[in-house]
């Protein structure tokens, strides 16, 4: 894969230095937990070459080495790797320091937490329900009425239904009057799910290792590239596609990110 074997400037040292962009994973570089394409990751290459490149999402650094890197290491594809939001980093390769939800919420507010989920999933009556309806990561917990065990076509199929009956929307009311004083948000993103987390913790929480690089190699990104789907309130790209430090840019899917891009990547010439 040319990608992977390709020899990037030092970030200090690419054409557009003080430039990154930022990507979701899902439904703006790949397909929902589909393979990233080859056009898409030569274009992100050439994009590479001009400026630092970064993905940011929700999922755990398993699932974004699955869809972005597959047999390559993910790593070795973009300079900034933000999993979980950012709560996971890895910069250049090397690991940067972590954050623990569990250690955050403390197990006794966490598993009556966790109980009232499993218990309001039990009593939803929707057309299927598989397995896996809470995913315990490092910086948050990912809730799925249907289960993350479902396959890609009642994935599909459920996302359509959701639309329709607004089951996470309505769950989400309900977990924010439960649990009122938890300091928690509640954010809506891919086709089955929404993911749990400290306020504050969402996307813009990768930032501030975009802000350190300062104090690394001494490049100021002044210009932060966003690119995501949920980029409306209540979607899980809103807060760093609104930030105020971020330049914003809403995608319909990979093919309308892949467009984006070769306009941006004219503008760099």
């Amino acid at each position: 894969m040319a990608a992977a074997a390709a020899v990037y400037p030092p970030l200090d040292q690419r054409p557009v230095k003080n430039t990154v962009l930022l990507f979701d994973v899902d439904d703006t570089l790949t397909k929902p937990r589909q393979l990233v394409t080859p056009q898409m990751l030569q274009l992100l290459s050439e994009l590479r070459h001009k400026c630092a490149i970064g993905f940011v999402g929700g999922s755990n650094l398993v699932k974004q080495q699955e869809q972005l890197g597959g047999p390559v290491d993910v790593t070795s594809l973009f300079d900034f790797c933000f999993a979980e939001n950012g709560l996971t980093a890895i910069r250049m390769g090397e690991v940067l320091a972590s954050q623990s939800f569990i250690t955050w919420i403390g197990e006794d507010r966490y598993k009556a937490l966790a109980k009232w989920i499993l218990h309001y999933i039990a009593d939803l009556d929707i057309p299927i329900k598989r397995g896996t309806f809470i995913e315990f990561r490092n910086g948050m917990i990912n809730v799925s009425p249907i289960g993350r065990n479902a396959s890609t076509e009642e994935r599909n199929e459920y996302q359509k239904y959701d639309l329709e009956h607004k089951i996470r929307e309505t769950m989400v009311a309900k977990l924010k009057e439960a649990f009122p004083d938890y300091g928690l948000t509640y954010s809506i993103g891919g086709q089955i799910s929404f993911d749990v987390f400290p306020t504050g913790w969402d996307k813009t929480y990768c930032l501030r290792h975009i802000e350190a690089e300062k104090g690394l190699s001494g490049v100021v990104y002044d210009k932060i590239h966003f690119f995501g789907d949920k980029a409306y309130e209540g979607g899980n790209d809103w807060e760093i596609y609104s930030d105020q430090r971020t330049i914003g840019h809403k995608v319909k899917n990979p093919d309308d990110t892949y467009a984006q891009l070769q306009e941006l990547l004219k503008s760099f010439q």
